[in-house]
């Protein structure tokens, strides 16, 4: 057996390390560590409620909202609150602008830059991946910055700044929204949209909303090579993206995008192939494998976050989520499965979760999303009333606010005595998917996805393929 260490990563979030046990010629075993403590759960313990609203958009600068609407949902139900129609629409568009530019800085700035490396010159795709995509110098960086700075126009306009805004309330959101803001808004929009249907799809989103088979996707990958979608295509088929990298196939999500008629996004539980109702009780969290006291599993609202360096066993400041007592993995692939959207479902039937069907996921999710930003703007009564007063009072005394980050499900569990936060826990996406092995010996699922590749691999690119198709925010892995 030899043993290899990986790590830092560029181009991820926060610090990572992976070490690989090679038996055969293959990884054996991988240990995947979060280096770095935080601690901001522990910061918490003794404040009012309110002020999570000030510090958990702090974990992260890239999911910030995300968090913030964790937080927020998690408030509303100690004050026994929701916000209005309205205000629930601009909270779902600040959200989904966060989401949407994470989407396309994991595809354009993380994840295609690694196919413009000199170690696959002798592939036919090369010359124009390295010309498209290479890092800092690839022809789609410019046009893809240029869109993505509209859309932080557009989160300026509705959220006052980003990131850690302070508009995000648990009654709703702090800013109205004026007729010709919207106007501009709407245009804003329309501009971002002409950059996606020109550069990224070379279709119109509806048309790649609507592709709804390995053989539609063909169809589309022959009409369009143009595109840089297509392009990512060529090279997955060529790589056998579709092979690689593949975890346990059980998926998890929270409702995402709320409002009158339900959610857009639903949660649930995906495994043997059916979805599940989620079961947000039996979400339990153990610390066997972190720096961190305790061992086995607990419930996030009967968890404490107290440091221990020196523990023997640990090799990660992450804990393990687990669901039912097994790991699961989350993400825009899972939210796809809950949406029962037939590509995806159909290519995970066949596949399961890999390097392809995770960005394939992301990327057309981008799709799917920026047409229900332009219903709801065009929704939006400009009368209507955005905010619901915090009540003076708390209603109960724990509750759990869920959400879908770009990365996937992020649960924020909050208990307060004495109107002061007593316990307050959170599991980000990276948590699950990064997750260290549990009391039971089970891995999480970057650990079992790495399971199995080569050793031939000098510059490790497999690997790297597979950590980004995770996108790892490793600062709010251990918060």
């Amino acid at each position: 057996m030899t043993r290899r260490l990986l790590g830092p990563f560029n181009r991820v979030e926060g610090d990572l390390a992976v070490t690989l046990d090679f038996t055969d010629g293959k990884v054996s075993r991988a240990a995947v560590s979060a280096p770095l403590f935080r601690g901001f759960e522990r910061m918490l313990v003794g404040r009012e409620p309110l002020d999570a609203l000030a510090i958990v958009p702090r974990i992260c600068g890239i999911c910030s909202v995300s968090q913030s609407v964790a937080a927020a949902r998690a408030l509303a139900g100690l004050y026994g609150i929701r916000p209005p129609a309205d205000g629930q629409r601009v909270i779902n568009l600040i959200h989904a602008v966060e989401n949407v530019a994470d989407h396309l800085s994991h595809f354009y700035l993380f994840f295609l830059p690694d196919f413009a490396r000199a170690d696959y010159a002798d592939r036919p795709w090369f010359a124009e991946a390295e010309r498209r995509f290479k890092a800092q110098q690839g022809a789609a960086t410019a046009p893809m910055l240029e869109a993505r700075a509209v859309l932080m126009r557009f989160m300026g306009t509705l959220a006052g700044h980003w990131p850690h805004t302070l508009a995000l309330q648990p009654g709703g959101v702090t800013r109205v929204i004026q007729a010709a803001e919207r106007v501009r808004l709407q245009q804003w929009l329309r501009a971002f949209r002409r950059f996606l249907e020109t550069h990224t799809f070379g279709d119109s989103l509806e048309a790649v909303a609507a592709i709804d088979s390995e053989r539609a996707l063909q169809d589309y990958r022959s009409r369009r090579p143009g595109a840089d979608l297509a392009l990512f295509l060529d090279i997955a088929d060529d790589l056998a993206l579709s092979a690689l990298g593949r975890a346990q196939d059980r998926f998890i999500a929270a409702e995402a995008y709320p409002d009158e008629q339900g959610c857009w996004s639903p949660a649930g539980l995906w495994r043997n192939g059916a979805t599940e109702a989620l079961d947000i009780a039996a979400i339990t969290e153990d610390n066997h494998s972190s720096w961190l006291a305790g061992s086995g599993a607990h419930g996030p609202g009967h968890a404490d976050t107290v440091p221990l360096p020196d523990k023997a066993e640990a090799y990660s400041w992450s804990k393990a989520p687990r669901i039912g007592g097994q790991c699961a993995e989350t993400g825009a692939l899972a939210r796809a499965l809950m949406r029962g959207e037939p590509l995806l479902q159909e290519m995970t039937a066949r596949q399961g979760g890999t390097v392809l069907t995770r960005v394939l996921a992301r990327v057309t999710e981008i799709a799917r999303l920026v047409p229900l930003m332009e219903s709801w703007l065009t929704a939006l009564d400009l009368e209507a009333v955005l905010l619901a007063p915090t009540p003076g009072t708390i209603v109960a005394q724990e509750a759990v606010g869920l959400t879908e980050a770009a990365r996937g499900m992020l649960g924020h569990w909050v208990l307060v005595e004495n109107e002061r936060i007593s316990r307050y826990q959170i599991i980000a996406p990276t948590t699950w998917n990064f997750s260290p092995r549990d009391s039971a010996g089970q891995a999480g699922p970057l650990e079992l996805a790495l399971e199995g590749v080569k050793a031939d691999d000098p510059q490790a690119l497999q690997v790297q393929h597979i950590v980004r198709s995770f996108d790892p925010c490793q600062v709010c892995t251990t918060h």
